[in-house]
């Protein structure tokens, strides 16, 4: 079959092209906004790439020419108050494009059971409003999942935090409420299996074992031998919580609202067609999918992450070179190859920091932090590799050439725009280590703003570069082992 994937770059669909490539059994294309963060995939080579956006539908008709099945794994729940109107309209743009396709297989939410007087969350019901509008317009099976749980899962990374970083915690007496979490390995397994059947199957719940969300984190805690102490009570209205979630984990605010409002009433499904439909899928228990995706986290084998996609909320602006943009630049030439350079800075951040003034760096983003920002919570990944798009600390990479150049756009609160850019270049047998700040100011306050903290800017930045020279000397020679690529 010829297959679409829309949402590859994203933490469920940038895993199911690997699942699919696995089988070696179908031609894939997916459809992205920016291709340049889907060729930097380790995929890329051998799917088809086509750059184009749901909401415009002259982008949809060469995306969708000669395709047979489609994945539909896109939300926009990160895009601010009007994400609801956003996926509505990409629904139907979509279903206008796609109407002759044999399949369509979209992943939604498990719904709670209805209440007379007591509506569905916003981001729950709008979830639900898409699947309506793709079943009722193309043949289209809708897989319904609760929490994701696997290394880098937004809902993994929620209860993780919650549980390492809090030894007590009084809750919300929500959090006793049941929920159906899945294992991503499951959740990739039915999105496959679900591939190829000749009927629409309609709405079919999956999950694993339903749990209390306070379960879910005193069985992390048991799986890591942390003693924790978990106190309901009958306070803290959900949007208070999500702030809450935002401050205590690497989960943005605009992600934790629709994580706790979905667990803030029960919610289980019926699993029964799933297990009648799909007997070959027993999907495994939420110890085995936690212990699974901390060995992954702790080997740096996390494939996709919550923040890789950055979403329609992330500005895609890139770094213009032109007047008005102020710029500090520092150069060393390093005994040593562009590939070791290049792996010298970029690894800076996440659990390893930026070297020097560490202090400093954490200051700064915990000022961050108390002003919205997202701080250096978020670390990283992988603790070597990096996608373009994907979030590193307080900074979003915009720019990923292995060997060349890293570039890094500020997304920490600050009055203009900010990057921070490295180079690895040849030079006479040597490499030329070039590490560029570039800051855009807006108005006095961001003329203010730069000059008035340049000095220690400019310690910081000068430690840096001959942190990062030093340590391209002291990485030992890559020796790959065979089809290590």
């Amino acid at each position: 079959m010829r297959i679409l994937i829309t949402g590859a770059t994203g933490y469920v669909g940038g895993r199911l092209v690997e699942r699919l490539l696995e089988q070696d059994a179908h031609q894939l294309r997916v459809l992205v906004r920016d291709a340049g963060r889907a060729r930097a995939r380790a995929w890329a080579s051998q799917v088809e790439i086509v750059e184009g956006d749901l909401l415009d539908p002259d982008s949809l008709r060469p995306a969708l020419e000669g395709i047979d099945a489609a994945y539909y794994l896109v939300h926009s729940m990160t895009a601010g108050g009007h994400f609801a109107e956003t996926d509505r309209k990409a629904a139907h743009a979509f279903a206008d494009a796609a109407g002759h396709l044999r399949q369509v297989i979209y992943l939604g939410g498990i719904l709670p059971p209805a209440v007379r007087g007591r509506a569905n969350s916003e981001h729950l019901s709008s979830r639900a409003e898409v699947g309506e509008i793709l079943r009722e317009r193309l043949p289209t099976t809708e897989l319904r999942a609760g929490p994701i749980i696997g290394g880098g899962s937004a809902s993994f990374e929620m209860v993780r935090y919650l549980t390492e970083r809090l030894p007590a915690m009084i809750a919300p007496k929500w959090i006793l409420n049941e929920v159906q979490p899945i294992a991503i390995r499951d959740t990739l397994s039915y999105l496959v299996a679900a591939l190829g059947r000749s009927d629409a199957l309609g709405v079919i719940d999956i999950g694993a074992e339903p749990l209390t969300f306070k379960a879910m984190m005193q069985r992390y805690a048991a799986v890591r031998g942390l003693p924790r102490i978990i106190i309901p009570v009958p306070v803290l209205a959900p949007r208070l919580a999500a702030l809450w979630v935002g401050f205590v984990t690497p989960i943005p605010n605009a992600l934790a609202v629709p994580l706790v409002e979905g667990v803030v009433r029960p919610v289980v499904g019926d699993t029964s067609r799933a297990r009648a439909l799909f007997p070959e899928i027993v999907p495994i228990s939420y110890d085995e999918a936690i212990t699974r995706a901390l060995a992954r986290t702790e080997a740096g084998q996390v494939a996709t992450r919550w923040s890789v996609a950055g979403g329609p909320s992330v500005p895609r602006v890139s770094l213009e070179d032109k007047e008005g943009i102020v710029r500090d630049v520092r150069s060393r030439l390093v005994d040593a190859s562009p590939e070791r350079v290049f792996k010298a800075f970029s690894s800076l951040g996440g659990e390893r920091g930026w070297r020097v003034w560490g202090w400093a760096w954490e200051l700064r983003g915990a000022v961050d932090q108390l002003l919205g920002g997202p701080g250096l919570r978020r670390g990283r990944r992988h603790p070597e590799l990096l996608y373009p798009g994907e979030a590193l600390d307080f900074w979003r990479v915009e720019e990923y050439l292995p060997g060349k150049l890293l570039r890094l756009r500020a997304e920490m609160k600050v009055p203009g725009r900010a990057w921070l850019q490295f180079e690895a270049i040849p030079e006479d047998g040597r490499t030329r280590l070039v590490q560029t700040a570039f800051f855009a100011p807006t108005g006095f306050f961001g003329w203010l703003y730069w000059y008035s903290i340049y000095p220690f800017h400019a310690k910081i930045f000068s430690d840096m570069v001959d942190a990062v020279a030093r340590d391209a000397t002291e990485i030992e020679p890559a020796h790959p082992a065979p089809n290590a690529a």
